[in-house]
């Protein structure tokens, strides 16, 4: 607390060790100490520095972190410092669009202090009764993703059957919840019970069952499902995406926001029953939240207000200090998270 602009400080940092094949690992990415800096934004720079409040733990990280160049995002950079969305409070300008004590939300470093000179996707937090760590989960990339991926991409009906699978992490959680408040009935997989609690008895799901104790994933969607599936938010892939070609309606949807299941793989499986596209005439289509910016305002307003009114819930999974990122990161993977994992850096 209490840094005054020029002061010559230590900069904690957690470093991306080098690229990667498998899952992601505690020990991929490291603490590192003894980095000084001066709290200051360099005059002719444009950019400004910021104390870094609360990081975002995503999976889409995981893409980063291999040697591919071809992808939406820029891999990481061995021995840098590891980039992802975080909230930050600015200390320092020389960017006369961003002024000491601003809060912004957008892509940061993994470190204490960071000086940011990219601003096209910076968003400045206005604050108003909403916790800002909300910035990077409820009301950032993954609800707004959660927000678009529902409304644009699964373009739902009032009484649609919808499926959700990890229901419970940072962009599932308000899928299943905007579904309901659409009129539609939505049942949601997790993979543990105590998630499966949280989606039946907190987030408002119809139903939600264990993947991990369904032996047979087709006999457990036709359980679930016996009329068959309207809409299913794909984030697992896999064994998953494969039972629910078995199940969904005529003229289904079927939006694809991620595969977690496949993010381990560097040699992915093939997916079988996609005959089943052609037959009950479903559309697949993955999306990026990126394609959809202009709607960000009307996104923020909708569910601010949602949440105020008690109509959704949220469930966030808080980290105490930047050396948790590393193993909050990996837990991902293994669905250690309840809800969206998020690393608090600094109390603001």
């Amino acid at each position: 607390m209490g840094e005054t602009v020029g002061q010559i400080v230590e900069n904690k940092q957690i470093i991306f060790k080098g690229y990667i094949e498998g899952t992601p690992k505690e020990t991929d990415m490291e603490l590192k100490l003894g980095n000084k800096i001066k709290l200051e934004a360099p005059k002719g720079s444009g950019a400004f520095l910021v104390k870094n409040l609360y990081l975002s733990c995503d999976p889409y990280m995981r893409g980063r972190m291999r040697d591919f160049h071809g992808s939406y995002l820029p891999p990481f950079v061995p021995g840098s410092v590891v980039e992802g969305f975080g909230v930050s409070k600015v200390l320092d300008s020389d960017n006369p669009n961003f002024k000491p004590g601003d809060i912004v939300s957008g892509f940061t470093g993994w470190e204490e202090y960071s000086l940011i000179h990219e601003t096209a996707q910076l968003r400045k937090v206005q604050p108003d009764d909403m916790p800002l760590s909300y910035y990077i989960g409820l009301l950032g990339m993954p609800g707004f993703t959660a927000y678009v991926g529902f409304y644009e991409v699964c373009a739902p009906k009032k009484n649609d059957y919808v499926f959700v699978s990890a229901a419970s992490g940072a962009v599932g959680q308000l899928v299943g919840q905007l579904a309901k408040l659409h009129g539609c009935y939505v049942v949601g997989s997790a993979g543990t019970s105590q998630k499966v609690d949280l989606l039946k008895n907190k987030l408002g799901f119809d139903d939600a069952f264990n993947y991990k104790e369904e032996p047979d994933l087709d006999a457990a969607l036709k359980r679930y499902f016996p009329e068959g599936i309207d809409i299913y938010f794909e984030n697992v892939g896999g064994a998953m995406l494969e039972a629910v070609l078995l199940n969904m309606k005529n003229h289904g949807r079927i939006a694809v926001c991620g595969m977690v299941s496949q993010h381990s793989v560097s040699d992915p499986q093939g997916i079988r029953n996609l005959f089943n596209i052609i037959t009950k005439r479903v559309r697949m289509q993955g999306f990026l939240q990126s394609d959809y910016l202009h709607l960000i305002p009307r996104f923020v307003e909708d569910v601010t207000s949602l949440y105020k009114q008690g109509k959704i819930t949220y469930l966030e999974d808080m980290n105490e200090g930047l050396e948790s990122g590393p193993s909050a990161f990996a837990g991902l993977f293994s669905g250690k998270n309840i809800g969206k994992q998020v690393i608090r850096v600094a109390h603001e």
